[in-house]
């Protein structure tokens, strides 16, 4: 692939050298292209293996990254659907003239698919996630923090990096009153961390999510079954963690054993606490700033990889709220 450096102002032509390609990297009926044109404000005009882009020089930049980015994904054998194309443009924006947007730890593997960073604070989380002991990954619904947590997990203890996953949930209200809901322990606490549970048929089999629940690889549990336990050789994520305390916060932070990884994913807008309690994780955030070993990634709705209307509904929140109570702090 080849891009004409002498083109004029506003106006750049792309040559691909593999046609087999372009049908993928195009989309059904050009739609791959109508979907950059739209977002960038650009022209896409497709002739055999040439391609050429007119529209402002800036934003003409940034549809040549992600087209490059694209029919490079391609060329590795990844699918191209309108969620890569969405975060090719989002990822080229924060990244104009880069050859390549998703770095070698960029991607994750699992038996089902492979996942990429679809923002630029996704690459950071899954960098994070990769490199450090404790992670925490803040920001509202639908940016991926726990999807992510529980990709990388699955991807580690496939390529053996750690034995095990568990993943927990602050259950029902924060005093975790599950005696009082029937069934056993799977029964109680099952439509709480469902989410969880989603995300793991996400990444691999439904014959091999049972297989290692049942074996205890992979392990699903409130957090109040958390205390006095010390998780070695485990990836181990606490999901919406706005809703601990701070007493359940240190617990849990204080359950990581030898060679282990904690993930630590919450939306410190949306706390469920009663009576304004305070919030374990915006505790913890206070508490360990600055203290070497724990990464922290905070997204915000430009991150949003749902309906594009969920980051509308996001950002008109966050609106209202600025307008309540003033511009809120970063923790």
């Amino acid at each position: 692939m080849t891009a004409d450096p002498a083109a004029e102002a506003g106006r750049l032509q792309m040559q691909f050298d593999d046609n087999s390609l372009l049908a993928q990297l195009f989309g059904e009926r050009d739609a791959n292209l109508g979907r950059i044109e739209r977002q960038l404000g650009v022209s896409l005009v497709s002739r055999g293996n040439r391609l050429a882009i007119s529209g402002p020089t800036a934003r003409i930049d940034v549809a040549k990254t992600a087209l490059s980015a694209l029919y490079q994904r391609l060329q590795r054998g990844l699918e191209v659907d309108a969620a890569a194309v969405d975060a090719a443009v989002k990822l080229a924006a924060t990244r104009p003239g880069h050859r390549e947007l998703w770095g070698e730890g960029e991607e994750i593997r699992t038996r089902k698919r492979r996942i990429a960073a679809r923002s630029a604070n996704q690459a950071a989380y899954i960098r994070a996630l990769r490199e450090h002991e404790l992670v925490f990954g803040l920001g509202p619904a639908g940016t991926g923090k726990t999807y992510l947590a529980v990709a990388t997990a699955v991807d580690m203890m496939m390529n053996g990096t750690v034995e095990r996953i568990v993943l927990s949930r602050p259950a029902v209200e924060a005093g975790e009153r599950l005696g009082f809901l029937p069934g056993d322990l799977r029964e109680k606490v099952d439509p709480y961390l469902r989410p969880l549970y989603d995300a793991l048929y996400d990444m691999l089999p439904g014959e091999q999510v049972m297989k290692r629940l049942d074996s205890g690889e992979i392990e699903i549990a409130p957090l109040a079954f958390m205390r006095g336990r010390t998780l070695a050789n485990a990836f181990v994520i606490l999901d919406e963690a706005q809703n601990t305390t701070p007493v359940q916060m240190k617990m849990f932070l204080t359950r990581l054993g030898e060679h282990a990884r904690m993930a630590v994913t919450g939306d410190l807008s949306q706390v469920d606490l009663p009576g304004g309690a305070h919030s374990g994780l915006r505790d913890a955030l206070d508490t360990l700033a600055g203290v070497e070993g724990i990464g922290v990634v905070e997204f915000t709705e430009a991150d949003v990889v749902r309906h594009p209307l969920v980051a509308r509904i996001v950002r008109a929140y966050d609106q209202r709220d600025r307008k309540r109570h003033g511009p809120r702090s970063k923790r």
